[in-house]
């Protein structure tokens, strides 16, 4: 009787033959398949500049400022800056969004001021109707 040798090879022609067969397949589909087109929006001339924000300052002591745009006839692309109490804020948002409903608000704060006072702020904005309300943020310098 013969003794059986111990077999310590793994044979690895059959995974071979299988990925070469796979290989076969990828190559030849791969130019069959079509990329998907993805078809863009155009951007068109915009009919009007859009309207510099109006801001809102929020000072360390919580006293309010408003900075906004002078009348390009006037001014020229300057600004100026107002101390308001919050009644006055709210009536000169309104109305200057009633001359024009696209006229963004922005709220920049003091970084030392409370949370809670920039929330108060734009609490009373949104309670009065006053619409497309941000925060500005400075810059992270590097």
């Amino acid at each position: 009787m013969r003794s059986r040798k111990l077999m310590n090879q793994i044979n690895v022609v059959p995974y071979v033959d299988v990925m070469l067969v796979l290989l076969v397949i990828f190559m030849v589909t791969a130019p069959l398949v079509t990329p998907g087109v993805v078809d863009l929006p155009s951007l068109g001339k915009a009919a009007q500049v859009p309207a510099a924000p109006l801001e809102v300052i929020i000072r360390a002591d919580t006293s309010l400022m408003l900075r906004e745009p002078v009348d390009a006839a006037k001014g020229g692309g300057q600004t100026q800056e107002r101390r308001v109490s919050t009644a006055e804020l709210v009536s000169a948002l309104r109305d200057k969004q009633a001359r024009n409903p696209e006229q963004p608000v922005v709220i920049a704060a003091d970084k030392d001021v409370r949370y809670e006072a920039v929330l108060k702020v734009m609490d009373e904005l949104q309670k009065n109707n006053i619409r497309r309300i941000g925060l500005m943020v400075k810059a992270a310098s590097r």
